[in-house]
């Protein structure tokens, strides 16, 4: 069964990002590149067999290598991997 959104009120104005939503974009912009960040797997290296990767049973989970400390996704890759076996 699918759980269904309640309606909005109509007044509601039309999200627009704020400065702060252009700078944080900017930001994971700029270490998404410096970090060699992406959205794919480089092999059998993947976020979720990754020592940094917290919780390895979530698609999305936490980063907390010293460099990302983001959110990311569990095929995703960076040049930090390092096995979880080590």
């Amino acid at each position: 069964m699918a759980t269904s959104l309640p309606d909005l009120p109509q007044d509601l104005p039309e999200p627009e990002p704020k400065e702060v939503d252009e700078k944080l974009s900017l930001q994971l912009r700029h270490l998404a590149e410096d970090a060699v960040l992406r959205g794919a797997p480089q092999g059998e290296e993947r976020c979720a067999n990754c020592l940094y990767y917290s919780d390895s049973s979530q698609q999305i989970s936490y980063c907390w290598h010293m460099k990302l400390r983001i959110l990311v996704g569990e095929s995703w890759w960076c040049q930090w991997w390092q096995s979880n076996e080590d």
